[in-house]
C-alpha cells in the first residue's frame, strides 16, 4: 500500500502508520544537524521560540551540499540520526512529529515517539542525488553562519521513506536483536 504524508503532520495520520511502512512525504521539511540541534535545545531550555513553528513538522537530519547555479538543491543525503538523540525528546515534547535520517535510535527516542505520537523515518543513505530530486524549493531560515548545518526549509514532493519507529513504540530494526539505551545492539 502506498501512503502519502503531507506536512505539517497530524496525529491521526501518524497513528495509522506501522514500522516497515513505505511512505511518500510532501510539504515543508526542515533540515537540521548537530549544531542546529544544540542551538534549538538551548532555545527550548531558555524559553525562547525556535526559528520555525515546530508543531506538526518534520526535521530531516541532513545538510544540503552547496547548490550550483540553476539548481534548486544539490545532493541531500541523511546523516546518522543517533547523533541527535540527546536533543530529540525535548523537540518531540515541543510538537515535532517526524524525523528523517538514517540508522537506529536510542530507546529513549523510541519511547518519546510513543509518548508524543511521533515517528522516525529513514531514507536510504547513498542516494543523496536522487533524494534531492524531491525538493521543489529550498531556503535557509536560520543560522546561515553554520554553512551546510544551517536550518533550511525545503518544500518537497513524494520523498520516499520507511517508517522505522512508529507511534506504538515498534522498531523496524528491532528484528535483529535487542537494543541498548545508546542505540547499540545486544544479541
Amino acid at each position: 500500500m502506498t501512503i502519502h504524508l503531507h506536512a505539517p503532520l497530524n496525529e491521526t495520520a501518524l497513528l495509522s502508520l506501522s514500522a516497515g511502512d513505505l511512505v511518500f512525504i510532501s510539504g515543508p521539511v526542515y533540515t537540521a544537524r548537530d549544531a542546529a540541534h544544540q542551538k534549538m535545545a538551548q532555545m527550548l531550555e531558555s524559553g525562547r521560540p525556535l526559528p520555525f513553528a515546530i508543531r506538526g513538522q518534520i526535521i530531516y537530519y541532513a545538510g544540503p551540499c552547496p547548490t550550483p547555479p540553476g539548481k534548486i538543491c544539490n545532493s541531500l543525503g541523511p546523516t546518522t540520526s543517533s547523533r541527535m538523540d540527546i536533543y530529540t525528546p525535548a523537540l518531540l515534547a515541543a510538537g515535532l512529529k517526524a524525523m528523517l535520517g538514517k540508522g537506529r535510535r536510542s530507546l529513549s527516542v523510541i519511547e518519546a515517539c510513543r509518548q508524543e505520537k511521533a515517528v522516525y523515518l529513514a531514507v536510504i543513505g547513498g542516494i543523496a542525488a536522487l533524494t534531492a530530486q524531491s525538493v521543489l524549493k529550498s531556503e535557509i531560515i536560520a543560522w546561515p553562519e553554520l554553512g551546510p548545518e544551517a536550518v533550511h526549509r525545503l518544500e518537497i514532493r513524494d520523498l520516499p521513506a520507511i517508517v522505522i519507529n512508529d507511534c506504538q513504540g515498534r522498531d523496524f530494526y528491532g528484528i535483529r536483536g535487542r537494543r541498548t539505551e545508546d542505540g547499540g545492539q545486544k544479541g
